[in-house]
């Protein structure tokens, strides 16, 4: 599919969204609503991502018929092993978009839909400026996504224990790491209960 160096983009949407209590993939946001998938793909390719990667799991069925109704421009690809947590949706997504042209891969989980593009083309420019192994937004007090990782850890990843994920990864490459101050609070909020989704979604308008 590639012929020139790309970067394609990653979204986890493969958890079972135990703690919320329905999927939040399929969580309206945004006036007129929108899911959360639809709104994290779209933002990806806004903000330079060449190709979304949407990863589906516990709610396959579900998730895909939202993807399709609202038009996203993005690839699904099933996890059938989505229970072993985030990384085997991770590798199931490395295995569809590693390809020759390849450069690097940014990943988003699904329960970040606040994120703005800015915040992805900050990770992007910086990284077409640097080339570090691992970029990220950070400001000053956390990290937050999306992560870029360059091909050179592909294979770290599919390698790391499942327990761990990709932080072991992050972990193990610390000074290869470039954080980049970025002022977005959606690039660090994650909504993970009900609670989260009422404080920081539900109230939006427009946005």
């Amino acid at each position: 599919m590639y012929d020139r160096l790309v970067i394609p983009a990653v979204v986890l949407a493969a958890g079972a969204s135990t703690r919320m209590g329905r999927p939040k993939s399929l969580l309206p946001i945004g006036a007129p609503a929108e899911p959360f998938v639809a709104r994290i793909a779209r933002t990806l390719l806004a903000g330079g991502a060449d190709d979304v990667v949407i990863v589906v799991g516990a709610h396959a069925p579900e998730v895909c018929d939202a993807i399709r109704s609202a038009g996203v421009c993005a690839r699904v690809v099933e996890n059938p092993q989505w229970a072993r947590g985030q990384l085997s949706s991770l590798v199931a997504a490395l295995d569809l978009v590693d390809r020759p042209g390849v450069r690097a891969i940014l990943v988003m989980p699904v329960d970040m839909p606040l994120v703005t593009p800015d915040s992805v083309r900050a990770v992007l420019d910086a990284y077409r400026r640097h080339a570090h192994p691992v970029v990220r937004p950070f400001d000053g007090r956390r990290h937050g996504h999306p992560v870029l990782f360059d091909r050179e850890l592909f294979g770290a990843l599919r390698a790391a224990d499942p327990a761990r994920g990709a932080r072991a990864v992050i972990a193990a490459h610390l000074e290869a790491v470039l954080d980049v101050p970025v002022a977005d609070e959606g690039a660090y909020q994650d909504i993970d209960t009900p609670e989260d989704f009422e404080r920081f979604v539900a109230g939006l308008t427009g946005r």
